[in-house]
């Protein structure tokens, strides 16, 4: 059993790992500290049982020293974090402050709980990045591992690689008990409408156009939240103090392969179900056209790394990781949650219009 803090767990990789630990270790007592920017919705906790909230700041020093002495924190899971590389381009300070200044302020909070006086007692750091911090690969390079050097390529890979390194310093200056997760790109329920797979469902359902960077042959390695959200919680219960884990779907799909599959499978859906045209009459699947017709190429943004690829053997091997969804099977549980979620994300779709 864990006494756990999870920061930014109101976001959406959060989320679904907060619903994920408490079917998996339904004894756990869990705590969320989430600040609710933009990207951050309670309501993605709605039916989750015996979860504390808290709204507040990472930053904020005497919050984080307090919520770990009052509720007995052993185990803290950090996914807070500023996570768009378009808003990075345009606004890094947002992103050094909460990537890096907020990752320090929670080691150093819990260095002072766990590792002050002769007592140490037993506790986990899982800090949570991404596999941008490897930069960018050439279409026959190998994926990367742990050992991949950090080139990072935008402000936002720079912050979470700035963050890793803290991390890594306070196990290896201090002791603290951490673990690092490396993912690559999630996709699934509770996902703010920025990111491609949700911009570009909502968009088809609403018959607004679907922008395509440069080519839209940038190629990603696909991960289901709820696999990623397994790779973690193996991680905090298995993994080795001061290690780090690469968490990958597999599933390595050119962004345009991504879109293809977003449109037909929102054209049989339609085809399927007569009522989804009445729902949303603006899309082209109710005029029986096809999505694709929204497809529109744009210019490309500014560092754009071509190819990202995980290998995900040393999870495999170590934590007995292994991802439980294709692509196809994973966008097809992934787009009927947001056909029967309007509610959820219909005024998100509207934040995230007037945020960009």
């Amino acid at each position: 059993m864990a006494d756990m803090l999870v920061t930014g767990g109101a976001g959406f990789i959060g989320s679904n790992f907060v619903r994920h630990r408490r079917a998996s270790h339904p004894s756990d007592r869990i705590v969320v500290l989430d600040l609710l920017t933009y990207a951050g919705n309670r309501a993605s906790l709605d039916g989750v049982a015996d979860v504390s909230f808290v709204e507040g700041d990472i930053c904020d020093r005497a919050l984080v020293d307090r919520l770990l002495a009052e509720h007995a924190i052993d185990t803290i899971v950090h996914f807070a974090a500023e996570s768009h590389v378009d808003r990075s381009i345009t606004g890094p300070e947002a992103f050094v402050r909460t990537n890096v200044i907020g990752t320090h302020t929670l080691l150093e909070a819990a260095r002072m709980r766990w590792l002050s006086g002769d007592a140490r007692a037993p506790h986990r750091f899982h800090h949570v990045s991404t596999d941008e911090v490897y930069g960018s690969l050439e279409p026959d390079e190998a994926a990367f591992s742990e050992t991949t050097p950090y080139r990072p390529n935008s402000p936002y890979s720079a912050s979470k690689a700035g963050s890793d390194h803290l991390v890594r310093a306070y196990h290896h200056t201090y002791g603290l008990d951490t673990t690092i997760s490396n993912c690559s790109n999630n996709y699934g329920p509770y996902q703010f409408p920025e990111k491609l797979i949700p911009l570009f469902t909502l968009n088809a359902l609403s018959g607004k156009h679907l922008p395509v960077y440069g080519d839209g042959m940038n190629v990603r390695d696909w991960l289901h939240v709820e696999d990623h959200c397994l790779g973690v919680s193996l991680a905090i219960d298995r993994g080795v103090a001061g290690e780090v884990y690469n968490i990958g779907g597999g599933q390595e799909l050119a962004n345009l392969r991504v879109i293809e599959e977003i449109c037909r499978s929102i054209d049989e859906a339609f085809a399927a179900d007569p009522s989804l045209a009445t729902r949303f009459p603006d899309a082209p699947a109710a005029q029986r056209r096809a999505t694709a017709e929204l497809v529109q190429y744009v210019t490309d943004r500014p560092g754009h790394d071509r190819r990202y690829a995980i290998d995900a053997r040393k999870a495999e091997a170590e934590l007995g990781y292994a991802p439980r969804r294709d692509f196809a099977t994973g966008f097809a549980e992934t787009l009927r949650w947001f056909l029967n979620n309007e509610e959820w994300w219909r005024p998100l779709q509207e934040r995230a219009a007037v945020a960009r």
